[in-house]
């Protein structure tokens, strides 16, 4: 069983896998994980070749356009040793086409359309629930701290919906911010990120949401196991109309 390394890069790890199968490695027992900064790292080492990697992601597309988005969405989970399965899925979705998402006893197929719909399923919540503060200079910010790595396929959907305005979405969990000004979308890590002052009408809506919220709360049909199945705690924490929820300044 033969291990492969790559730089950690999601370039680097694109380009691994078409290398490992354009030469032809058996996908089913070869394991790709990335270098490690230790002098007792073993494996192949596999250089980043970007125009290779360029080739596979359009192989891949025609191929099984299904089949690519998966992986995609897969990669958002930043789950630990994935990439093993990744070369694996890969090498019978560019075999067998989008049939191969249906051949779930495969162990690599399974993990990775589990993720994908998982990384999907977040993505979709988040659309709903992702709440954007009017600051005092007429910009908008969003708070959240998802489990996945989604702010990209979120910050993308909002510069559509949100075309006109000018905002921020903030991921703390991963010090990485979203910046769309009105014409174009710049993503970037963030280490340090100074909480922006709310407008006197952020704090006015938000007053009315939480009025409203209690308004239409019927006490004797409260259900709150309920309630956290449809809408899980831990995106709570910045739901504006939540009683006790935002404005913090």
């Amino acid at each position: 069983m033969n291990r492969y390394l790559y730089d950690g890069s999601v370039v680097g790890l694109l380009s691994a896998i078409a290398r490992l199968l354009l030469d032809k490695v058996d996908a089913e027992t070869a394991i790709l994980a990335p270098r490690r900064p230790t002098l007792f790292e073993e494996g192949f080492f596999l250089a980043t070749d970007a125009a290779l990697a360029e080739r596979l992601c359009l192989g891949l597309r025609r191929r099984a356009a299904e089949a690519a988005q998966y992986f995609s969405s897969a990669l958002l989970a930043e789950q630990e040793g994935l990439e093993s399965s990744l070369l694996r899925y890969t090498a019978l979705a560019l075999r067998q086409g989008d049939q191969i998402n249906g051949h779930l006893t495969h162990p690599a197929v399974r993990e990775i359309v589990h993720l994908a719909r998982r990384v999907g399923r977040e993505i979709h919540r988040m659309k709903g629930l992702l709440r954007f503060e009017q600051l005092q200079d007429d910009s908008y910010l969003a708070r959240m701290e998802p489990d996945h790595n989604i702010l990209q396929p979120l910050a993308a959907h909002f510069s559509q919906r949100l075309r006109t305005q000018v905002w921020f979405i903030h991921d703390l969990r991963r010090h990485r911010l979203a910046y769309w000004d009105g014409e174009t979308l710049q993503l970037g890590d963030v280490e340090h990120f100074t909480d922006p002052v709310l407008s006197a009408r952020e704090h006015e809506v938000q007053d009315r949401w939480r009025a409203f919220f209690q308004s239409i709360a019927i006490p004797h049909r409260k259900n709150p196991r309920l309630q956290k199945s449809h809408m899980p705690m831990k995106y709570w924490k910045y739901l504006v109309e939540r009683p006790g929820g935002r404005h913090t300044d």
